[in-house]
């Protein structure tokens, strides 16, 4: 079978070589990224596992990518120095926004939920109101 070499595995073009080497490294800095930006973010944050990884690939290529556009189109890449920050400071941006559209920072007219409750007035014990309902 053509292409197939059990010492090495599947053998693919150069092309699709670099691009799966690409998306890898993108996702896999995208993690790291995303971690580390809920980590600094103060808080609580919204989303899961899925949302760090892609708010830290938006982040990334959105750092990047501004970057690259003010350096004369100079590709950065996501594993340096420079890539780390720009991808670091996107992704504190996007977070914030995140949360900024979830309701994290306001409430909007008198409806309270639940859980801007208990952040107003911490996580202390419980109260009930003893509310009597006649007929």
């Amino acid at each position: 079978m053509e292409g197939l070499d059990p010492a090495q595995g599947v053998m693919l073009p150069d092309t699709a070589q670099h691009l799966v080497n690409d998306v890898l490294v993108w996702i896999g800095f995208g993690t790291v990224v995303g971690l580390l930006a809920k980590g600094i973010m103060p808080g609580r944050d919204p989303g899961g596992a899925i949302a760090t990884v892609l708010m830290g690939i938006g982040g990334t290529i959105m750092g990047c990518g501004v970057v690259s556009y003010f350096n004369n189109g100079q590709r950065v890449i996501p594993i340096s120095p420079l890539g780390m920050l720009v991808g670091l400071l996107g992704t504190l941006i996007i977070l914030f926004f995140y949360k900024l559209l979830s309701g994290y920072y306001f409430v909007e007219g008198d409806y309270v939920t639940r859980n801007h409750r208990r952040r107003r007035r911490g996580y202390g014990r419980r109260r009930y109101s003893s509310a009597v309902y006649e007929d």
